[in-house]
């Protein structure tokens, strides 16, 4: 049977995150890593505030290292086993990149909350939107925060500030990694904030394309980031959200690469943006218009904000850009940190806290700009960004997956294991990959296939995912890469100009809503459909891996469903609940079935039964906005 491979990878799991291998935070403000594995030759802890230490193992496989003191703050870690980085099986948290993989360790302060905390204040929620891109030629995606009162008023209107996380991240970095929705959370129940929407695009949209993958993530001006933002992104956001669309009510900023994008966009289309903020990075100084143009480019912007750590390797990059804009009479505000380890996501978030009181506030943003200090003067000895650095620090990538006429090849980089094997949904047994003199393992599997599976490495026995993919499986446990073919029939970059519906996710309750495209003035109340997580699953699971909302996406552009509802909740508010007439509820539950490839098809062939339904009348629905409406 193919998933008895899933069996053993999840009983190394079980075996290797254990409750004596939690990672704990003591009492004088150090930090004791455990890891359990038996097979390990060496392993040590790499954590953003400490570097790499050494573990020692005891007699049962438990590989431990005691670091620190650490400022209260959240830093990414891994575990390096015989070289090769491991997320912490045991943590449920991690950083969402394109290549690295890290847990997230997250440190409290015992002197008061910190401003990304989760504290007991109303919470916004988070939604997951994908959008065709006729600038990308494929379906995009982003995730909006929306304010904890978005839905109590239907006729409300909110500004929008657009955040793009750095080179390498996706689009959930600055919710998972960020924080940007508790940081706004606290800001907003202590009324030091204006409500508004914010919108994470993701940076590096040519990763996307079938074809023309190569285009550079860092050109800019006509290239594919920026023509999807300004062009499919923000009238997507428009039309499907209360936004309040002009110039005064939209800001635009962003992390390293993401700082870049966002300055430039922001410089050239200052007839969109008024509020500009940089977090550590810069832009071109060769803007048309802009920078010859003080006066009447001060006018148009209310806050110019810019943040970078003196640690930084940006920081020459990033203080030059600021002496230039002071030479040319652009009025701007500066920050500098130097005690969170320079080009680093501690930095994002504290600059994201110091900005956030001042968007569409233009009495607080003009303040700070008055008191805005002109760039400290150069030593000479700053740090710079070259093309040497960028060579350094983003290698040529590996391609893996790979999908070919053939099949799909796999590859993992690993110079000093002495075996890989590959493990995954399509293949009875793990498969031996071989290695090039280039240290990078290789598998072709040819029997090819249009589903979605999890699948991950083998590295001298410890199970590793899939550094080079961005897509990760949100499991309880170990978390294995997914492998989502782009030809797919129920892949979002397949799909072409059809309407999709959003996912939000509820995280108190720790639920998920998805909540299929409505058709406008019917009267039919959308299908209920629960979708019970299975073991070791989360709220997530059903729709990463799933792909329950690209199914029902697919399914009514096609027309052979109806509009639903689909949520992984327990549906306890509904208990004791008068029913409607007709109404029903249909549940189908992971457990159920032993793969994802079994429960996807239980989920069409109960799509299709419900399309072939009468669906039930009820006056009042698709009026007023109700289901029938637009999703607003």
């Amino acid at each position: 049977m193919r998933t008895k491979w899933m069996i053993a990878a999840l009983a190394f799991a079980c075996s290797a995150a254990t409750a004596d291998a939690q990672t704990r935070i003591n009492d004088d403000g150090t930090v004791t890593f455990q890891y359990h594995n038996d097979s390990a030759k060496t392993v040590m802890v790499d954590v953003q505030f400490a570097g790499r230490r050494a573990m020692t193992r005891d007699a049962n496989g438990l590989w431990t290292a005691t670091v620190g003191p650490a400022a209260p703050d959240m830093y990414p870690y891994c575990f390096v086993v015989d070289g090769v980085s491991v997320m912490d099986p045991e943590n449920p948290q991690y950083f969402p990149n394109e290549g690295f993989k890290n847990s997230l360790l997250e440190i409290p302060s015992k002197s008061g909350p910190l401003p990304h905390d989760i504290l007991n204040v109303p919470h916004g929620r988070i939604e997951y939107v994908h959008y065709y891109s006729k600038s990308l030629g494929a379906t995009n995606h982003a995730v909006v925060y929306l304010p904890p009162r978005y839905m109590e008023n239907p006729q409300k209107r909110y500004p929008v500030f657009y955040l793009i996380s750095g080179t390498t991240d996706t689009e959930e970095v600055y919710f998972k990694v960020g924080r940007v929705n508790y940081i706004l959370d606290n800001l907003l129940a202590d009324k030091r904030a204006k409500e508004m929407i914010v919108v994470m695009p993701y940076g590096n949209p040519a990763k996307l394309k079938l074809k023309d993958a190569a285009v550079t993530q860092l050109q800019f001006g006509g290239d594919v980031f920026s023509n999807d933002l300004i062009n499919d992104l923000l009238p997507y956001i428009d039309a499907n959200y209360r936004t309040k669309a002009d110039a005064d009510n939209r800001a635009i900023g962003g992390f390293s690469r993401g700082g870049n994008q966002a300055l430039y966009n922001g410089l050239t289309h200052l007839d969109k943006f008024s509020y500009l903020c940089s977090y550590s990075s810069f832009t071109s100084t060769d803007i048309p218009n802009v920078y010859d143009q003080a006066a009447e480019t001060n006018k148009k912007i209310h806050l110019f904000w810019l943040g970078v750590g003196t640690d930084d390797f940006l920081y020459g990059n990033a203080r030059d850009y600021m002496q230039f804009l002071d030479d040319k009479g652009i009025n701007s505000v500066k920050e500098f940190t130097s005690d969170k380890y320079g080009h680093t996501w501690m930095n994002a978030k504290y600059f994201l806290s110091k900005t956030l009181p001042l968007l569409f506030n233009k009495k607080a943003a003009a303040e700070a700009m008055k008191n805005g200090k002109p760039a400290p003067a150069a030593t000479g000895n700053e740090p710079q960004f070259t093309p040497g650095v960028m060579a350094r620090m983003f290698p040529r990538p590996i391609i893996s997956p790979e999908y070919t006429p053939t099949g799909i090849t796999f590859r993992f980089k690993a110079a000093e294991a002495r075996q890989v094997q590959l493990m995954c949904d399509l293949t009875a047994e793990p498969v031996t990959m071989e290695r090039d003199s280039d240290g990078v393992w290789a598998v072709e599997v040819k029997d090819y296939s249009f589903e979605t599976f999890r699948y991950c490495f083998l590295v001298d026995g410890t199970p590793v995912c899939d550094p080079n993919n961005m897509y990760l499986s949100p499991d309880a446990g170990f978390k294995f890469s997914i492998a989502d073919n782009p030809r797919s029939p129920f892949n979002f970059a397949s799909q072409g100009q059809i309407e999709h519906g959003r996912v939000s996710y509820d995280l108190e309750r720790q639920e998920a809503w998805y909540t299929s495209p409505m058709p406008r003035g019917g009267r039919s109340m959308p299908a209920f459909i629960q979708l019970v997580p299975g073991r070791g699953d989360t709220m997530e699971s059903w729709f990463k891996v799933g792909g329950a909302d690209a199914i029902v996406d697919r399914l009514m552009s096609e027309g052979k469903t109806k509009p639903c509802i689909v949520t992984t909740s327990t549906l306890d508010f509904m208990q004791g609940m008068p029913q409607m007439p007709g109404f029903k509820i249909r549940t189908l539950r992971a457990d159920d079935y032993p793969t994802w490839t079994q429960r996807r098809r239980a989920l069409v062939r109960m799509l299709l039964e419900l399309g072939r339904e009468p669906a039930p009348q009820f006056p009042g629905f698709g009026q007023g906005g109700g289901f029938g409406g637009p999703m607003m």
